[in-house]
């Protein structure tokens, strides 16, 4: 006789976890946002709008460089979330088309993806805590959540030698998300995994990769101090066959073709889209803030990536191009280190920084450069393998939001931002992503100001803003993650008003085309997070409908929270025993 439900999650469950005390207070008074910061032109996929909230709750971490913190262990508590679809009264569970950029005609509403745990497939390649997961998946559905971002791990899958991919786990839980009619952004993880506060696993990069990066150090990120990083495959060489032969862009290649022959018959329909990894954490950017050893603390300015000698040789070049060859020998040698604040340092300073002189404009043009011509190089691989498949594409952004009201935004320029208070950094990404038809996927889209430290001139919405312009003025479809775990309402609150925009001069909105919910772990399905989640999702789904008043929406998101909290608690009190 098959187990039940509750049976199956008794003998899976791991340690049971207990309710946290909330450590909101919806007393205290939260900062202004500016709410006009779009003109939505006709041909325009976007329109943006950010209202005022009231309420504030304790000081969000800072942003982490890794993909995002995993807690405990990953051992979901999951029986909450198998009673929580174990109900009649589910939400609805149609199918619907993955939006595209806010088209006219398309469903209103910004459909919810959930980050599956970062060790869903296990170093053996097979599904981590198979009936579990199977169980949160259904339960995920039952929420109303629209599919599940997974990261598909290159150190996972290519691990043992060149051109040989084993898809073991991959399969089976691409299955598993069929079945229960979730769709899938599958993430083509080619950085490392580990190393990173959180972080309760670690994959490498694959062991002969990794090998000729022990070979030729140069092949890793390095900094001035001669300090390697082994997250991700300098860009320096994407084009040089250092990788037994192929390039590393040939390798990302072949990967995405390899995924794509072995899954065919899900692109369009269960993968709707593909998020292509471009350097550490998965972001188009440097690894300038690496926690690893406690390298970069919060909010520390971070440090240049150049001087591995294959970025040298391409500074070189470029310096003698420019005619100042003396420019081309070494990066910026007075920026500070990785804990400095920009008014430490020459380079970083405010009043006479070298970033806003001749020698300073062409460093960071070369150096942000470099980054964008990375993005093409893999941008222009992955568009081509997956043409007419169906699928999307998308890059992820880091939303480095520290120090961003000071002049010369030390951190987004260590990065390869080049955003200054005189120039726009994301526009020419927004661009660049534009050429190839790809997503903008942005962080921190749960961040407030005023939740931040102010003494570093933190500016979340600020920088949110700004990124929704540029996707604007570039027609680039805008989608959105919450940077780190945020289970209260204050962050869902936050996430909803900036999933859709308001321009200057019109009325009309657009919503961003995804939000992907960082994370699928055991407070997910704690009671209380549970009630508000789904509350959330509703609300995300429905959007700005004008048939139905904000109330209406409240009110049927808490009729199924009542009627699921009992099976939840009773789940949650028999997991103590």
């Amino acid at each position: 006789m098959a187990l039940s439900i509750t049976h199956q999650i008794g003998a899976l469950a791991g340690t049971p976890m207990t309710s946290e005390a909330s450590n909101t207070s919806a007393g205290e008074a939260s900062a202004a946002v500016n709410t006009a910061v779009l003109r939505k032109s006709a041909s325009s996929p976007l329109r943006c709008r950010v209202q005022r909230t009231e309420g504030v709750d304790a000081l969000s971490p800072p942003l982490s460089p890794c993909r995002s913190p995993v807690l405990g262990g990953i051992r979901p508590d999951l029986s909450v979330a198998c009673q929580a679809f174990a109900t009649e009264v589910a939400a609805p569970t149609e199918v619907r088309e993955y939006k595209e950029g806010g088209e006219k005609g398309k469903e209103k509403g910004v459909p919810v993806y959930v980050m599956m745990p970062l060790d869903s497939v296990t170093m053996g390649n097979t599904v981590n805590r198979r009936k579990a997961m199977n169980a949160s998946l259904q339960a995920l559905k039952s929420a109303g959540v629209e599919g599940i971002m997974m990261d598909v791990w290159w150190g996972l899958v290519e691990r043992d030698s060149p051109g040989s991919y084993n898809w073991g786990g991959y399969t089976e839980l691409l299955e598993m998300a069929k079945k229960h009619g979730l769709k899938v952004q599958a993430v083509m993880s080619f950085h490392q995994c580990g190393g990173n506060v959180g972080d309760s696993v670690t994959i490498p990069l694959p062991k002969w990769a990794v090998e000729e990066m022990d070979k030729d150090p140069d092949l890793a990120y390095t900094d001035q101090w001669g300090r390697r990083n082994y997250e991700y495959i300098s860009l320096g060489c994407d084009t040089l066959p250092v990788l037994k032969g192929r390039t590393p862009v040939q390798c990302y290649a072949d990967f995405m073709r390899a995924f794509k022959d072995n899954f065919k018959h899900l692109l369009g329909d269960t993968i709707v889209e593909i998020q292509v990894g471009m350097g550490p954490a998965g972001e188009l950017r440097y690894p300038s803030y690496p926690e690893q050893n406690g390298t970069w603390r919060f909010p520390g300015i971070g440090a240049f990536q150049c001087f591995d000698k294959y970025m040298l040789s391409s500074l070189k070049a470029a310096a003698e191009a420019s005619g100042k060859p003396e420019w081309g020998s070494t990066g910026p040698t007075d920026a500070g280190g990785y804990n400095n604040w920009p008014e430490d340092t020459p380079f970083f300073r405010k009043d006479g920084g070298g970033w806003n002189s001749t020698y300073g404009e062409f460093f960071l043009t070369w150096y942000s450069q470099m980054l964008l011509d990375h993005g093409e190089r893999i941008l222009t691989a992955a568009t081509s393998t997956f043409e007419n498949t169906g699928v999307k594409i998308s890059v992820k952004i880091a939303g480095i939001h520290w120090h961003y009201g000071h002049r010369s935004h030390a951190p987004e320029l260590t990065a390869g931002y080049y955003n200054t208070r005189y120039r726009d950094g994301y526009l020419p990404i927004a661009r660049m992503l534009a050429r190839h038809g790809a997503i903008f996927n942005f962080t921190c889209i749960e961040m407030r100001d005023h939740e931040q430290p102010q003494d570093a001139l933190c500016a979340p919405e600020k920088l949110v803003r700004q990124v929704a312009q540029a996707t604007h003025k570039a027609q680039v479809p805008l989608a959105g993650e919450n940077a780190l775990p945020r289970y209260d309402e204050f962050a869902h609150e936050q996430i909803l008003q900036a999933s859709s925009f308001i321009g200057d001069e019109d009325s009309e909105e657009s919503e961003m085309c995804a939000f992907t919910y960082l994370r699928m772990n055991p407070h997910l399905f704690e009671a209380e997070n549970w009630r508000r989640f789904v509350a959330f999702v509703k609300k995300m789904k429905e959007g700005k409908n004008p048939d139905k008043c904000w109330e209406q929406v409240e009110r049927e998101a808490e009729h199924f929270v009542h009627v699921t909290q009992p099976l939840v608690q009773e789940a949650a009190v028999a997991l103590m025993h």
